[in-house]
């Protein structure tokens, strides 16, 4: 991955790389697999530079981890740039390997398609076409969650989304009418009987989840939530916290007889774009849950 700089005025080149985010783990890499290219020249990061000159930064070349194992299963790809790649995860499905689940997660899913099956392979030239892209989650759902989930195509693309913020929109089915508005504040720490539950406890971390309620009935309401940190599973400990358990998730007192995952899809992200640097808002529907919601 290439990127060109005209500099406006003197600088040095270390100074630029800090001010446009390149973390020192990036630099460090581009010093050992990549290169800083100014006028044609490569240089180093103490090079002083001047107004008018041109920066190359060619950044390292990445490879998976050997635990990695490319899977060919088709994925949905909702939005692809240069730079980032948004799919949309179905139910039983983890983002990343798992000791009960080593192989076929989401990642091994996209690391095939950008290698074997990315339409934008055909763009690039020779030279890049012998070079592996290496995807970097920046959202993560759980198995059971489904919905968009965002994944950067180079290291130094998944630091740069990790300095902005992404606006993620969940829609759920909940148990019972919930308020019409409501915003939950209540720690989360790991259940201390548990490896895998969460609990409400005084002792553990910040966490936050507002809502808003779109549709309810006697039996359930159907909700629009917000995340303003990202513990994990919050969704569903914080519902369950205030009595309204997500339908079918029976992890947190929310089984059902006939719906045995979480009522629970991200929907929509939204975010500053940090190559581009214009808004980025991507959607998807979420009729499943809309049909377990007019079943109950």
């Amino acid at each position: 991955m290439r990127f060109v700089y005209d500099i406006e005025h003197e600088e040095t080149l270390k100074s630029f790389l800090q001010r446009h985010h390149y973390s020192k783990k990036t630099i460090s890499a581009i010093k050992l697999n990549g290169a800083l290219i100014i006028n044609k020249l490569p240089v180093t990061v103490r090079k002083l530079m001047q107004q008018d000159d041109q920066l190359v930064v060619e950044l390292p070349q990445e490879y998976p981890s050997e635990y990695l194992i490319p899977s060919s299963t088709p994925i949905e790809v909702i939005y692809e740039d240069d730079y980032l790649i948004v799919v949309a995860k179905p139910t039983q499905l983890n983002s990343t390997p798992s000791r009960e689940h080593p192989h076929d997660s989401l990642i091994e899913r996209v690391l095939y398609y950008l290698n074997h099956s990315s339409p934008r392979q055909d763009e690039v030239d020779d030279r890049h076409l012998q070079q592996n892209i290496v995807p970097h989650i920046v959202t993560r759902l759980d198995r059971n969650t489904s919905g968009l989930v965002i994944f950067a195509k180079h290291g130094h693309i998944h630091h740069l989304m990790s300095t902005i913020n992404v606006d993620k929109r969940y829609i759920c089915v909940c148990y019972g009418t919930t308020q019409e508005n409501g915003t939950i504040e209540a720690p989360i720490a790991r259940d201390d009987n548990s490896i895998i539950t969460r609990t409400v406890s005084p002792i553990g971390k910040y966490a936050k989840t507002s809502y808003k309620r779109l549709k309810y009935n006697h039996k359930a309401s159907l909700c629009e939530v917000t995340l303003h940190t990202g513990r994990t599973h919050q969704i569903r400990v914080h519902f369950d916290f205030i009595g309204h358990p997500l339908v079918g998730d029976d992890l947190y007192n929310g089984g059902h007889p006939k719906i045995n995952t979480q009522s629970l899809q991200c929907y929509k992200v939204r975010f500053i774009h940090p190559i581009y640097n214009k808004e980025i808002e991507i959607t998807i529907d979420y009729k499943r849950l809309e049909y377990i919601y007019n079943i109950l």
